[in-house]
């Protein structure tokens, strides 16, 4: 039987090193829990019907999308999702 990395319900037979304090809360290191959770969310914006558009901008435009998404209150993805909207609809 192999050690799997991200198996979290046989680790423990695996442990080989003794740490004294308190145990890990999570298993998994951080790469790994992030990965989990990445994978996770994009799941559940599958499941909403999301897609993932990624893009890159420059300092400015990030701030100022930041600011105005502040003053807005609202997620800056909601400000850029609504700006993107009304350029379609014209």
């Amino acid at each position: 039987m192999a050690k799997e990395s991200s198996d979290r319900t046989t680790i423990d037979l695996f442990a080989t090193e003794k740490r004294r304090g308190r145990p890990r809360s999570n298993p998994l290191s951080r790469e790994q829990q992030l990965k989990v959770n990445k994978r996770n969310q994009i799941q559940r914006d599958r499941a909403n019907g999301l897609k993932r558009i990624e893009l890159k901008v420059s300092q400015d435009l990030y701030d100022a999308l930041n600011e105005k998404a502040l003053a807005s209150n609202i997620s800056r993805s909601q400000l850029i999702e609504s700006i993107l909207q009304q350029q379609v609809d014209r």
